[in-house]
């Protein structure tokens, strides 16, 4: 009875023992496991790259080299190059008009006949007279050649023959002076009276212009006398022709200052091709005093004002530098900048209130990678003067 239950007891524990060496076989694979697990080196990741400082955000601009001139701005008149009023030196009635009204004129060209009639008879009298006089003078020269009359008597003769060769003269005049000629070359303007009307001395007949060329008269401050100088260029503007602009030269200065207002009259010649300009018209003048044809110039809005003085934000290097200039010609938008900035500078025009000198600055548009300081993309690049 006791050897089968021996015998299973035996296969029992066999069974036990082998369960249990199996068990702590895989928990050592496991063990083992983790710990060559345990030795490999972990996987590398990535670095994290540091923090770059980022700087202000601001607009930039190159600056420009380009012409710049000085210019006064005054207010004048048109003039003609010639201008008169055809008016009649002695009275008598009209008995011709040989013009049209707007036509033009030649120098010389006959405008005006006056009746003659009149001066014509006493200019046919004194001849007679003197031609009786010159008879009278000769016979007195015979008479004084053999003692029968004084030297006296003579250069009595002689003054009476004298006398009438001046009325002959005066009376010729006169008729002359019936026909009216073109003093010049021009455009003969609307008649004031008809024919057969009665003139007077100086009465108004018709004004004659010429215009192929037109003055204008102004004036400027006395505190730009000393840059005055001949041959100077002018640009006028008119109200009626808007957006045009016709150029000239001045040629007369007046050589005193009007003591009420302190300034002084210049005078200009323009050509007036097309004859659009009119004597009369109001104009507007721009003297140009100075050119400089390689001027550095800037946009208005990057001046930086700290208190009398002027200063920009150039980029340098990545970098605000704050630069004292000194400011020239003013145009609208744009400044002129006589010292402190070089051909090459790009300054700050957005975003300065934030800025101090030496702040880094990260330029609004600039191309990636792009060197610091360098232009926008589009930016165009200014000629070097």
């Amino acid at each position: 009875m006791h050897t089968p239950i021996i015998r299973n007891v035996a296969i029992l524990t066999a069974l036990v023992t082998a369960a249990l060496i199996a068990g702590c076989g895989s928990k050592n694979d496991a063990t083992a496991g983790q710990k060559a697990d345990a030795a490999k080196p972990a996987p590398q990741q990535p670095a994290t790259p540091a923090a770059q400082p980022q700087g202000l955000p601001v607009r930039a601009e190159p600056v420009k080299v380009a012409k710049v001139s000085d210019d006064v701005s005054a207010v004048g008149s048109l003039m003609a190059e010639e201008s008169v009023i055809i008016r009649p030196e002695i009275d008598g009635r009209i008995v011709g008009l040989h013009f049209q009204e707007g036509q033009a004129a030649s120098a010389g060209t006959r405008l005006v006949t006056i009746d003659s009639t009149e001066y014509e008879a006493q200019a046919a009298a004194v001849r007679a007279d003197l031609k009786t006089e010159e008879q009278r003078l000769v016979r007195t020269k015979e008479l004084h050649q053999q003692n029968f009359i004084s030297k006296d008597a003579l250069d009595v003769q002689v003054g009476a023959v004298d006398r009438l060769k001046a009325r002959l003269a005066e009376a010729e005049s006169r008729v002359a002076k019936t026909v009216i000629r073109a003093p010049f070359s021009g455009i003969v303007g609307l008649r004031q009276i008809s024919p057969g009307a009665y003139v007077k001395a100086g009465t108004d007949i018709v004004r004659i212009e010429n215009v192929s060329s037109i003055k204008v008269d102004f004036r400027i401050p006395e505190n730009y006398l000393s840059k005055i100088r001949p041959n100077q260029e002018i640009l006028v503007r008119l109200d009626a022709y808007p957006g045009e602009e016709f150029r000239g030269r001045v040629y007369a200065v007046e050589p005193v200052v009007e003591e009420r207002t302190r300034t002084i009259a210049m005078r200009a010649r323009i050509p007036n091709k097309g004859f659009k300009l009119k004597p009369g018209m109001f104009v507007r003048v721009a003297v140009t005093m100075e050119n400089r044809p390689n001027a550095i110039v800037i946009p208005e809005q990057a001046i930086w004002p700290q208190g009398k003085d002027s200063f920009v934000f150039r980029v340098v290097d990545g970098k605000a530098a704050l630069t004292k200039v000194e400011i020239g010609n003013r145009q609208p938008g744009s400044v002129e900048i006589l010292k402190g900035l070089g051909a090459n500078d790009m300054v700050v025009t957005d975003g300065q209130i934030k800025l101090r000198d030496g702040a880094p600055v990260a330029v609004m548009g600039a191309p990636p990678g792009a060197a610091p300081g360098a232009p926008a993309s589009g930016t165009a690049v200014p000629a070097k003067s």
